[in-house]
């Protein structure tokens, strides 16, 4: 069956290739997915992986422990918060004692680069939940932005596993939460992990993607509803790739792209021994206190996405975050990635990923990437060209009066914008052809401007102009002549 998945995902993926693609202005397309190019000479769709920034939080409380995880990072307004179970290793971590037990706990930040602790519940600690330990396992919020929800439930969240089904929750601040009701709202599927739900604007209703099986490889199922009560039996996703376990998906629309769904899920190894006897016993992992098994298995992280959140492109089959040379990463289930991907800083992306899980030293590191920068259209120095899919330049926006009233026959400009990155002696060139490879006269490859330097939004421009509302509507493909460069994401403006 899951073979079937996967093939009918690749053949899914070809098909919306061929059709004409829109690009509607004002919409960012990050270069992630191959949904936008047709034919690539000279040039390879580069994934970009995150470089480490530094440890966010350490789970050293001791209702914390090094069984924490199941982060999730949002951010409400100025405000961010940091989601986690707390479940301290105690023995074999199992045990129903009070010390074993798993809480939920939260951080808070102002930049979302450095977390406090606040005092929460009648004891001065920052656990939020500890009942019922099935919610607390894999709690899960996030910020509701759809319009008109209720400032009470502006904050919902999905917890439980198989034995209770996932149960929803709302709060008005983050900080306070209520259960809404005491039924389950979903009832199929595994649950052992992470179950991300949000408001999707672009398909108008709450999605959530949870754990499933199927033919005994861990997976990823989607759910909908219009009222986050009523849910839609989960359906597996379809992904081209190999049968590798997925154990948690982290999906989220893109925060600059919201029509764009990213998923960073940990690829999870079980029974692949990375360490030596040697080296298991220079980190601990025979101390009592470390959670047994921690040696009979990896993970990582790996990169995907999709447009209809039903078909997850894949275009790279390696890791997205490796374990890295720390010892302590090379055990079962370290590197989760966090749900969240966020900008904190001009030109800054954030994710968030758990590393030496099961173990005193277990904590979150912040990892950061270039803004939109998942992966690139990259040639070398010879150079290389790049042949999109035939697509269609949306109609410009009318142009606008100072009193906001629409100009009469006139319309504004539409421009086409790169997320761009050269070399010194690089650069980056734009043609607009007719589906015959003839050039539009004015913007041919000939007439580009050559882009050369280092920039998130370049106007390209041919002979000094950048108009291309004459342009719109016709379809036509794009021709881009990429040297000793990057090219990141587009839009139109």
């Amino acid at each position: 069956m899951l073979a079937g998945v996967f093939a009918l995902g690749s053949l899914l993926v070809q098909a919306a290739a061929q059709a004409p693609f829109e690009l509607v202005p004002g919409r960012l397309e990050p270069l992630v997915d191959r949904a936008l190019f047709e034919r690539l000479d000279g040039v390879e769709h580069r994934l970009h992986e995150p470089r480490p920034a530094g440890i966010a939080l350490r789970f050293d409380r001791p209702w914390e422990g090094g069984l924490s995880g199941y982060c999730t990072v949002l951010r409400d307004g100025d405000r961010w918060l940091l989601y986690y179970r707390g479940r301290p290793v105690v023995g074999r971590a199992r045990d129903a004692t009070a010390e074993a037990r798993e809480v939920t706990c939260v951080a808070v930040s102002d930049d979302g680069l450095s977390w406090t602790r606040p005092s929460v519940d009648a004891a001065g600690r920052n656990v939020i939940l500890e009942e019922p330990p099935e919610v607390c396992h894999n709690f899960a919020p996030f910020v509701d932005t759809r319009a008109g929800v209720a400032p009470s439930h502006c904050f919902k969240a999905l917890g439980g596993t198989q034995a209770s089904g996932l149960l929803a929750w709302h709060s008005a601040d983050g900080l306070h939460w209520q259960q809404t009701r005491d039924e389950p709202v979903i009832t199929a599927g595994a649950f052992d992990s992470q179950n991300i739900a949000f408001w999707s604007p672009h398909e108008n209703c709450y999605v959530c993607y949870l754990r499933v099986f199927v033919d005994r490889v861990r997976w990823i199922a989607r759910s909908t509803s219009v009222d986050f009560l009523s849910w839609t039996v989960p359906e597996p996703i379809i992904a081209d790739g190999p049968r590798e376990h997925l154990y948690t998906n982290q999906t989220v629309p893109y925060v600059r792209a919201p029509h764009l769904y990213l998923a960073t899920p940990a690829r999870f190894w079980p029974g692949r021994r990375a360490l030596s006897p040697a080296q298991q016993q220079e980190i601990g992992l025979d101390q009592p206190d470390r959670y047994p098994g921690l040696a009979g298995g990896t993970s990582d992280a790996v990169l995907m996405s999709s447009r209809d959140g039903r078909h997850f492109d894949r275009p790279f089959l390696s890791s997205w975050i490796r374990p890295g040379r720390d010892l302590r990463n090379w055990v079962a289930r370290a590197n989760y990635p966090a749900h969240g991907i966020h900008e904190t800083a001009p030109g800054e992306l954030s994710v968030w990923i758990q590393r030496a899980y099961g173990q005193p030293s277990a904590h979150l590191e912040r990892m950061t990437l270039r803004t939109d920068g998942f992966a690139s259209l990259h040639a070398d120095a010879p150079g290389g060209t790049v042949w999109t899919v035939p697509v269609r330049l949306g109609p410009p926006h009318p142009a606008v009066a100072t009193d906001g009233s629409a100009v009469a026959g006139k319309s504004a400009e539409l421009r086409l914008a790169l997320n761009v990155a050269t070399s010194a002696a690089g650069e980056v060139r734009v043609g607009l052809e007719d589906l015959d490879g003839n050039p539009k006269p004015g913007r041919g490859l000939d007439d580009c401007d050559p882009i050369h330097g280092d920039d998130l939004q370049r106007i390209v421009t041919w002979r000094g102009d950048a108009e291309l509302a004459e342009f719109a509507g016709p379809v036509l493909r794009l021709r881009i002549v990429v040297r000793d460069a990057d090219v990141f994401a587009l839009r139109l403006e």
